[in-house]
């Protein structure tokens, strides 16, 4: 009954006033057939509404070409052949503050055989268990790729947990370079993000790279709708971490993903050297991230707790 008046309530019906009726009609209808009558005329009619509002919402499909904000604008494209990789739509704006940018985007070449590493990033844009988690891919010839997994509000909209369970986001992986999808976060957003080192092959980051390629081109050609508990930033990561290298289970981390860090230190896939607290405390990249602000060398500069290597 809460989630059918929930549905009624994001549905798409233009009118909000519309939709606050007849979600209260049909919860009143609900809390009548269910705990105020024994009618069985009454149960049979809340099933049947409730039989139509499925029907309706089963018919409700994503979409490609809505009034998108600038930020999640432009989907990218992969091209794959043989050893090189093109990525078209990759983002790189130019910001003065959060609302005032200049979108920028670019086309990068990269070599499959020259991917050396995953970077693993968490982002708090306030204190406690939920943040943004994502990727970059390190080279040893080119700057870092950032593919960060959200969702694609559109230009009236912003982020609504709640609305995000009610079909009211599609799903986009932004490509981009760090100074754009880490800078804004660190430098305008003025959210705490934490960078740490995956200790995995260069084969493994080959294979994940790919995974997210194919993921990219797919909702080139195919909208998605985001879900927060099943097609979210975190649950694909660790969903294509699982094709790479099997056996991660159920873990409530994957989903109180602020925690994510020290899921993955408890699997042994960061820097084991040192306990997590102290690793965790190197791994706040705000400072060097401010001191860098868009300067060409960014990612070597919030790397530097990690020698020379980008």
């Amino acid at each position: 009954m809460i989630w059918g008046a929930l549905a009624i309530w994001f549905s798409p019906v233009p009118s909000a006033g519309v939709r606050l009726a007849m979600a209260i009609v049909f919860a009143a209808l609900g809390i009548w057939a269910f705990w105020l009558t024994r009618s069985r005329r009454v149960w049979l009619a809340f099933a049947a509404l409730y039989l139509v509002l499925l029907t309706g919402w089963s018919a409700i499909r994503p979409q490609m070409d809505r009034d998108w904000r600038a930020e999640v604008a432009v989907l990218p494209r992969a091209y794959v052949v043989g050893d090189r990789v093109r990525l078209v739509g990759v983002r790189d704006f130019v910001y003065r503050s959060v609302d005032d940018f200049t979108p920028r985007y670019r086309e990068r070449e990269v070599q499959l055989s020259h991917l050396v590493g995953v970077d693993f990033y968490i982002s708090y844009w306030m204190p406690g268990p939920i943040g943004h988690t994502f990727l970059s891919f390190t080279f040893e010839d080119a700057e870092p790729i950032s593919i960060s997994i959200e969702a694609r509000p559109e230009a009236h909209e912003g982020f609504a947990p709640v609305g995000s369970l009610f079909k009211q986001f599609e799903l986009i992986y932004v490509v981009g370079e760090e100074r754009d999808v880490v800078g804004v976060r660190t430098n305008y957003r003025d959210e705490d993000v934490f960078l740490y080192r995956i200790d995995t092959t260069p084969e493994n980051a080959r294979q994940l790279f790919l995974i997210y390629l194919e993921r990219i081109n797919e909702l080139a050609e195919r909208a998605e709708f985001y879900h927060l508990l099943s097609n979210n930033c975190t649950l694909n990561i660790v969903r294509y971490a699982n094709t790479v290298r099997p056996g991660s289970r159920f873990d409530i981390r994957h989903y109180l993903n602020g925690l994510f860090d020290s899921y993955l230190y408890q699997r042994q896939l960061l820097d084991a050297s040192m306990p997590f607290e102290d690793l965790r405390r190197q791994a706040r990249i705000n400072q060097a991230a401010r001191a860098a602000g868009a300067a060409e060398d960014f990612s070597e500069r919030i790397r530097a707790q990690f020698g020379k290597r980008t």
